[in-house]
């Protein structure tokens, strides 16, 4: 027993002494959908952060992250126009496979919402008056539910320690803290993020 137990430890040495970390950086197309009573359409925001990637066996990796994710969505309706801006701080955790200089990878992702904001027109007139627009900007961390759980699913390419790849982020929990009396036409909004990066690894695997 303890022979083994000194074996594992020795293989989780190895394993560590050939993890890779690095650097990444992207866009994101993000929007928040759902039941709401507004048009909403995909914003092009960002994201950065470090990567660790731990081998396991074979082609099989572990890959956990921690990225600073800029996501939101942009709103549009007859009264009001403007852009949802939603800050956070993420956690990826992936399986990830190479085959070859391909790989593909999934798996959960924790957010928590650092702060956020919405920027843009609405209508200050009076009805059956002519329309006049006017500028808003106000903070809204409080019309949002602080953690959001997302799953993961991606595939890029490895040259070296170059790295391109995409991949998809579908919040599942419902991340809107705005509720109605009745709670009847409470909108449901959920997280979906598209993301295309460029990454440099350390070492070489």
């Amino acid at each position: 027993m303890k022979r083994l137990a000194l074996l594992l430890l020795g293989l989780g040495f190895t394993q560590l002494a050939h993890a890779q970390l690095g650097v990444k950086a992207g866009i994101n197309a993000a929007v928040l959908d759902g039941k709401i009573n507004q048009r909403t359409d995909y914003k092009v925001y960002y994201h950065a952060g470090l990567f660790y990637e731990i081998p396991v066996v074979g082609p099989v990796s572990v890959q956990p992250e921690l990225l600073y994710s800029l996501q939101g969505t942009e709103t549009k309706s007859d009264f009001e126009n403007y852009d949802t801006k939603l800050h956070y701080l993420t956690l990826p955790l992936l399986a990830k496979v190479h085959v070859g200089p391909l790989f593909v990878e999934g798996g959960p992702q924790f957010g928590v919402l650092l702060t956020a904001r919405d920027a843009g027109t609405m209508l200050v007139s009076a009805p059956g008056t002519t329309a006049q627009y006017g500028s808003t900007s106000r903070q809204v961390e409080d019309n949002y539910k602080k953690g959001d759980f997302s799953l993961c699913a991606g595939a890029g390419v490895k040259l070296g320690g170059f790295l391109v790849g995409g991949r998809f982020n579908a919040g599942i929990n419902d991340i809107n803290d705005v509720k109605n009396v009745s709670g009847v036409n409470d909108p449901k909004l959920h997280n979906r993020v598209f993301q295309a990066y460029v990454a440099v690894q350390l070492g070489g695997r």
